[in-house]
Parts: C-alpha cells; sequence; structure tokens
C-alpha cells in the first residue's frame, strides 16, 4: 500500500476502535468519480485495539494509493496533524470513520476549491444521518447539530461567521494548513472525553487570515448516528463538553489570563437560571423538545465555566 507523490488531493479518515464502519467509509473513498491516480487514502490509526489493522490488510491490500499509519498520541486533532502531514495532495480531505462519502465528493471539492475566487480557505458541505435508532420525541433541531448533522443551504455559499463546516465532512489547501500549524491538539475528542471545536477553530483561524469557508451541498457525505447516542445522558455529556470545548477554545483564541476567566466565569455563572420553575425544569426528566434543550443549554453554560476555571476533567 504505497503513496504516490504526484496526486491532487488526499483524503484522511482518523480512526479508533470502529472497524466495521471503517470499512464503509474506505469503500466509499475508493469508489469515487475522480480518477484513482489523482488522489490517495490516508487512515491514521490512533490507538485501536479492535481488528482495524487486519480489516485494512484483508480486505484492502489491493487498493492503489492507500497508506495506514499509526499515531500513538491519543486525540484526533492530534491524529488530524498527522494524518495532513503524512499526505501528498494539494488539498486535504477529512472525511470520519463512521461516515461515507458520496461518490462524486472528492471531485467536487476540487472543482470549488479551483473555480470559487478567491479560492476559500476551507471547503465542506452536507453531512446527512444514518440513523440507527428512531429519533427521539424529546430531541429538538436545535439539538441534531450535537449529531454531526449539517444542511445549511440547497445552493452553494460563501459561509457567514456564526456558520461552520462539520469535522466530518471538510477539507482545506494543504498550503493553508502548514501555514496555520494544522489543528490545535488542546480540543477536540480524547478517549471517551466529548471535547470538539477543534475543527471550527481551525475554521476561524483561517477566516482571521482573510480566508473565507466554502459551502456546497454536492460535497456531501452520510454520518452514522448510533443508538448510543440517542439518551439523554449522552446529550448533557455532549452539551456540558461543548460548553468545556467553548471557553478552552476562547481562552487559545484571545490568549485569556487566568484572572479574566475567572471574571468571565462568575459573569456566566450569574447568568445561569436560579429561580424556582426554572430549577424545577432543569432537574426533572421531561420529554418535552424545548425544555430538554434548555436543559441542555444550561448545562453547557455549566461546562463553559468548568472550562474557563480548569476544572472540567
Amino acid at each position: 500500500m504505497g503513496c504516490c507523490v504526484k496526486i491532487r488531493i488526499s483524503a484522511v479518515i482518523c480512526t479508533l476502535d470502529r472497524a466495521q464502519y471503517l470499512r464503509k467509509a474506505l469503500r466509499s473513498l475508493v469508489d469515487q468519480t475522480l480518477p484513482r491516480e489523482q488522489y490517495e487514502i490516508i487512515v491514521v490509526d490512533n490507538g485501536s485495539t479492535d481488528e482495524t489493522a487486519d480489516m485494512i490488510r484483508d480486505e484492502f491490500t489491493s487498493a492503489e494509493k492507500l497508506c495506514f499509519v499509526r499515531e500513538a498520541v491519543l486525540g484526533l486533532s492530534q491524529a488530524r496533524n498527522t494524518g495532513w502531514r503524512t499526505a501528498k495532495g494539494e488539498y486535504i480531505a477529512f472525511l470520519d470513520d463512521d461516515a461515507i462519502a458520496s461518490p462524486q465528493w472528492l471531485e467536487t471539492i476540487i472543482n470549488v476549491f479551483e473555480t470559487i475566487k478567491p479560492r476559500p480557505g476551507c471547503v465542506g458541505g452536507k453531512v446527512d444521518p444514518i440513523w440507527e435508532a428512531s429519533r427521539p420525541e424529546w430531541l429538538s433541531d436545535t439539538m441534531v447539530p450535537y449529531l454531526t448533522v449539517v444542511s445549511w443551504s440547497d445552493t452553494p455559499m460563501t459561509m457567514s461567521e456564526n456558520q461552520w463546516l462539520a469535522g466530518a465532512n471538510m477539507a482545506f489547501p494543504r498550503v493553508l494548513l502548514e501555514s496555520a500549524g494544522g489543528f490545535f491538539v488542546g480540543l477536540d475528542r480524547k478517549g471517551r472525553k466529548l471535547l470538539s471545536m477543534g475543527d471550527v477553530q481551525l475554521q476561524r483561524e483561517l477566516e482571521k487570515r482573510g480566508y473565507r469557508c466554502f459551502y456546497h451541498p454536492a460535497v456531501a457525505v452520510q454520518h452514522h448516528v448510533p443508538a448510543s447516542r440517542l439518551t439523554k445522558d449522552w446529550f448533557v455529556r455532549r452539551s456540558f463538553w461543548q460548553g468545556v470545548s467553548d471557553a478552552l477554545m476562547q481562552i487559545h483564541r484571545e490568549s485569556l489570563a487566568a484572572s479574566k476567566r475567572i471574571r468571565l466565569g462568575f459573569r456566566v455563572a450569574m447568568s445561569v437560571p436560579l429561580s424556582r420553575r426554572q430549577l424545577f425544569h432543569l432537574i426533572t426528566p421531561t420529554n418535552d423538545p424545548e425544555r430538554f434543550a434548555l436543559k441542555c443549554s444550561v448545562i453547557a453554560k455549566i461546562g463553559y465555566v468548568s472550562g474557563l476555571w480548569g476544572v472540567a476533567k
């Protein structure tokens, strides 16, 4: 499984103990409409103990330009950095190990980068869910993005500062990854911690440098939503760690001193609902989508304060 230097785009998948999902992700990349000699596939194993290596060896040995590398330091951002630094393409496209790329995925990414002027700093698109269990009645539309479901528009568009592209489906010019230093390793998944925002932090860094992010619905992937994520407990944890992630991104972006983090944390803590009625809604179980979303928003604030004060473990 060798890598060719003269290729246009590299597809990077970072994985950890998801061989069954990874198999489908790899098949979707092998079957792209882009001529096979124009792209490579990089799989970064971030410490798998399942059959990942055996599966790739047994089922994808004949796949052209497929590289399998290991990254011993745990963390999605660390693994992504290893992926793009290993890759040889002019563009680097990231696909989650539990996602399935549309057949024209890589071809469309290249087309967007080379036709949109000025050239975007990041390109991505739709992420449609593959529901492995029924969507719960208590899950509101405002909470669905936590499941990496993205659909900003049916037409191509430049992203606003309040929008983002999902890490499951994003691509960058390699030269910009190099100039920005890649992904900040203090963010995104590390083992069982539901840290996030490594993808968004890099997008914001590129925007600060004058580059825009571009959304194209044809840059499309499907993303598995396992039943284990369709529980209230998971959303509570995910909300808490979203708050922590927001705080860590802000600390990194603004180089916040400890004194400012403490003051900001107190200010946010004071804004958490404290009325008797609001506390009742916060602590009592509910199947009402709006009430559950409110509960999660409060928990996210608690996570944010915890992140500012450095107490989240």
